[in-house]
């Protein structure tokens, strides 16, 4: 079989494969939720217009209080960093520091939004930190913790702390893959009593700690890998070098509970179908991916961690939430501006606001609040860029759709707000939805 005839079989194999449906039932059940405050949102929209972001304070704090009560209860003694690049809205980071949290950076525009919250603690991650960002990290030593990437970094940041006449806490990422693109994060694991050895003879860069970080985590089997792989690689270590680790920092890449949900461009057989045939369209067929429950993450996490780190050094366990705890907590808000027929309707809000085309891949329910209805309706909603991409989606609930109309785009806390870019038309403003105490207040 030539690999023409080889292609042919396994595109054939994947095209009458399915992913996995979702669950009309459970998806009804989420916009009910939206619906059930449509009040006020619809007055958020009368005092601020359209598009706006909406920070759903209660959305974030729950999420806080049901990751730390799920990872304190397994490994107690744990410190939760959130990690600013999935969502660098200023009132987002403020109140997860709010609820005990550091917070991680991995840039130096990110540091300075940081170092603006107060009591805030901060661990620095990132390849390529330049020297003023090096500089800054150390004007701040009392309170930021550089996570070292290679033996040039140490270097340097042994330069920029001697040179300011101070003593920096420092740990050293790991890499998780030595092969392919993740290659650009950290030093081998393979280096790690190396780098130790190199680290012990800096005057100014205390190294206490390691760190690694896998992404896309729809379960922990990732993260238990490789923490068996360090764990080895501590047992190995002279106990000398071994006593220095104060901390281990397990990452993040938690996959928020709802799991991924797909249009079905975004599915394996949906992108072969679009390549064949790109005039394929939307099927209105949505698909989810499940996700592991973050109270069996932190469970099966927790044992790994005490039988293969705990075990074998007296150390506090670090790690990065970040999509997990934001995904809920932000909507974005908008108008129709144009109905162009029956199936098709313009938004005053457009796509820049997200920063990709994200939804003509990923499937997020459009939900009329001025028409409300538990039934999702066929029908092109896109926004207002000069660009056939500018996509929210292919159907919306509600009994009808009609300019001046407003809609919410729930859940896009995560890795929407920070990609956001300046691209034709204005980013919407944003206004915080408070939480509700107990009382009802």
């Amino acid at each position: 079989m030539d690999d023409i005839e080889l292609l042919l079989k396994r595109a054939a194999e994947m095209l009458r494969q399915e992913s996995p449906r979702m669950d009309r039932q459970e998806l009804v059940a989420f916009v009910r939720t939206f619906l059930h405050r449509r009040e006020a949102f619809l007055d958020i929209n009368r005092r601020h217009g359209s598009p706006l972001y909406i920070i759903d304070e209660q959305a974030l704090l729950d999420r806080a209080g049901q990751f730390g009560d799920a990872f304190r209860r397994e490994i107690p003694g744990i410190r939760l960093f959130y990690a600013l690049k999935s969502n660098h809205h200023p009132a987002i980071a403020s109140r997860l520091v709010g609820t005990g949290m550091g917070l991680d950076v991995s840039s130096g525009v990110e540091l300075t939004t940081a170092l603006a919250i107060a009591d805030a603690m901060i661990i620095f991650s990132g390849p390529g930190k330049l020297p003023s960002e090096l500089a800054l990290a150390v004007a701040h030593a009392d309170r930021v913790t550089v996570l070292i990437d290679s033996f040039g970094e140490l270097a340097r940041l042994e330069q920029a702390a001697g040179d300011a006449g101070v003593i920096i806490q420092a740990g050293v990422r790991l890499t998780i893959d030595e092969r392919g693109l993740w290659r650009k994060f950290g030093i081998p694991l393979a280096d790690l009593e190396r780098f130790l050895t190199e680290a012990a003879v800096c005057r100014h860069v205390a190294v206490k700690g390691l760190q690694f970080h896998s992404s896309w985590n729809m379960n922990p089997d990732n993260q238990i890998a490789f923490i068996t792989r360090v764990g080895a690689a501590l047992q190995a270590l002279p106990k000398k070098k071994r006593a220095r680790i104060s901390f281990v920092d397990i990452g993040g890449g938690y996959w928020p509970m709802a799991g991924e949900w797909l249009q079905a461009a975004g599915t394996p057989e949906g992108r072969l179908r679009q390549m064949i045939a790109p005039e394929t369209a939307a099927t209105g067929v949505s698909y989810r991916y499940v996700s592991t429950p973050i109270e069996i993450f932190a469970r099966r996490l927790g044992e790994t961690v005490k039988s293969e780190l705990l075990s074998r050094v007296d150390c506090t366990i670090y790690t990065e939430p970040g999509r997990w705890l934001c995904h809920d907590a932000m909507h974005i808000l908008l108008t129709v501006i144009d109905k162009k027929g029956d199936d098709l309707v313009i938004t005053d809000g457009a796509t820049n606001a997200i920063g990709w085309e994200r939804f003509e891949t990923d499937y997020f329910p459009v939900i009329n609040l001025s028409r409300p209805d538990e039934q999702e309706r066929p029908g092109l909603v896109l926004g207002s860029l000069c660009t056939p991409h500018d996509v929210w989606g292919y159907g919306y609930y509600g009994s009808d759709i009609q300019p001046g109309d407003v809609l919410l785009i729930p859940a896009q806390g995560a890795y929407t707000y920070s990609l956001r870019q300046n691209f034709i038309k204005p980013l919407p403003e944003t206004v915080v939805m408070p939480s509700v105490r107990p009382d009802g207040s």
